[in-house]
């Protein structure tokens, strides 16, 4: 989240110190899952800071739309859950990526999804169970 919002305020602000300023004014808010109080607050800077509206505009669309995806970061850290997007991410690679980019091939969505569920559901060896009454296990883990 850090990182998106810098690149696009680093775009979009005059200057690293106007940039930085605003930064650390809109990490709490983050940090907290105050995305309301984000938007209002880059809604705030001044015409005069703007260098590319486009890019502000860009990260004000970002948070509206991920909105309800932007957890309180503080209240995960208290409950020592994962901030971070890493073992997802690393799930994708070895879920899609590995097989869906890179390989000169085009997927459809349907296609895709297809497939992805196809790989999870061996990689977490509940084929047998699938296939056999097309019912799975959720387990969570930490």
């Amino acid at each position: 989240m850090e990182k998106k919002c810098k690149e696009q305020l680093s775009l979009a602000l005059k200057g690293s110190i106007i940039r930085n300023e605003t930064l650390d004014e809109l990490k709490p808010l983050l940090w907290y899952g105050l995305t309301d109080g984000a938007v209002v607050h880059l809604e705030s800077i001044g015409k005069d800071s703007i260098k590319k509206i486009e890019s502000l505009n860009k990260l004000l669309e970002y948070l509206k739309r991920k909105k309800s995806y932007i957890p309180c970061y503080a209240v995960r850290k208290e409950q020592n859950l994962c901030n971070s997007s890493a073992i997802g991410e690393k799930m994708n690679d070895l879920v899609v990526s590995s097989r869906q980019k890179h390989n000169g091939m085009s997927w459809s969505k349907k296609g895709s999804l297809g497939l992805a569920t196809i790989t999870a559901i061996k990689r977490n060896k509940e084929n047998d169970k699938w296939f056999e009454t097309k019912c799975l296990d959720f387990k969570l883990v930490a």
